[in-house]
């Protein structure tokens, strides 16, 4: 017979542009539930409205581990670690919204980047990169000093992640085939990944809405493989992704005072998680120089587990728990 479940101590929540994960985990670490949804977009829908969508992945989940309906509080603890909370203000109407439905007897919002953060490490101190659709950045120490950044864009100082690449790809391709730029494979390749047949069949596809945002962010991969060929243009844009990379650790570094100290950088995101050999190259060589006592390395671990983890940290589990919930996502 199985050992009976413990009590719920984390409801935590990974939510990001491209999905959201929501597990249960018990006081001891094992994961009690799960369940995986779509998108979280506070920003364009309002907080109330992007946590009203988490509520069917937290009752598929409780459903999953056993929990009576109906019950509030379930769980010591809600950590959520969610993509698009940038700035107190929306820290704090996140957090509102997540305490209004009763889930945990407390409630904590970090940006999605932190939990990738803790997913990476074993230890509460190091910085993490994340490149998906967007770029960003945090690191915290074990005195809970944090640095981090606005990362909504480019009024904020941001250039890079998938969103943005495919899009200066375009920009380099346009350029080459009406005469303003130099000449670039990206020109034939781009259109050639969408089954067109020139720069101009693939600008209207994308200015009238022929292309879904998936379709147009799987143009990114495009520019990598070209970079790759040898192309000087590709290589170019490819090169900046990497020095946008490096200045955000080391800039998190240098703020918090830990550049000249060994300390962990953890990289994760769909573009970073993809491995690009010329990306990771020139960001090992870039962090050599800049930050030469920093280790890096790809997060494979699913950022839901950072949630978790931050949450056993708050509720202080043990180090077997911790260890436990490791060993689930190992």
């Amino acid at each position: 017979m199985s050992d009976p479940a413990p009590p719920v101590g984390v409801l935590a929540i990974d939510a990001g542009n491209s999905k959201t994960d929501v597990a249960l985990v018990g006081t001891d670490g094992r994961v009690l539930g799960t369940a995986r949804g779509g998108s979280f977009r506070p920003h364009a829908v309002g907080a109330e409205t992007a946590v009203a969508g988490l509520v069917p992945l937290v009752e598929a989940a409780s459903t999953a581990a056993g929990v009576p309906p109906g019950t509030r509080p379930f769980a010591e603890h809600v950590s959520a670690c969610l993509a698009n909370a940038d700035l107190p203000a929306e820290y704090a109407a996140l957090e509102s919204a997540l305490s209004a439905h009763g889930w945990g007897r407390s409630t904590e919002v970090n940006n999605d980047t932190l939990g990738l953060l803790r997913a990476g490490l074993d230890e509460p101190r190091g910085v993490a990169v994340v490149c998906g659709a967007g770029i960003n950045c945090a690191a915290l120490l074990p005195d809970g000093r944090s640095a981090g950044f606005a990362a909504v864009g480019h009024i904020s100082g941001d250039w890079g992640g998938g969103g943005n690449l495919w899009q200066e790809a375009m920009w380099w391709a346009a350029r080459a085939e009406d005469g303003r730029g130099p000449q670039t494979r990206l020109r034939t390749a781009l259109p050639e990944h969408v089954g067109l047949t020139s720069m101009a069949e693939l600008i209207e596809a994308v200015h009238l809405g022929r292309l879904t945002e998936t379709e147009c962010l799987d143009l990114t991969p495009v520019l990598f493989t070209v970079a790759e060929e040898g192309d000087l243009v590709a290589d170019a844009v490819v090169r900046r992704q990497a020095e946008e990379v490096v200045a955000l650790a080391v800039a998190a570094m240098r703020r918090l005072g830990v550049d000249g100290e060994p300390i962990d950088v953890v990289l994760g995101g769909g573009v970073l998680a993809a491995e690009r050999p010329g990306l990771m190259r020139r960001i090992d060589a870039l962090l050599a120089e800049q930050a030469p006592l920093a280790r890096w390395h790809v997060v494979r671990t699913p950022p839901v587990a950072g949630a978790a983890l931050l949450g056993l940290d708050r509720i202080g589990a043990s180090q077997q728990a911790r260890a436990r919930l490791r060993a689930h996502y190992a």
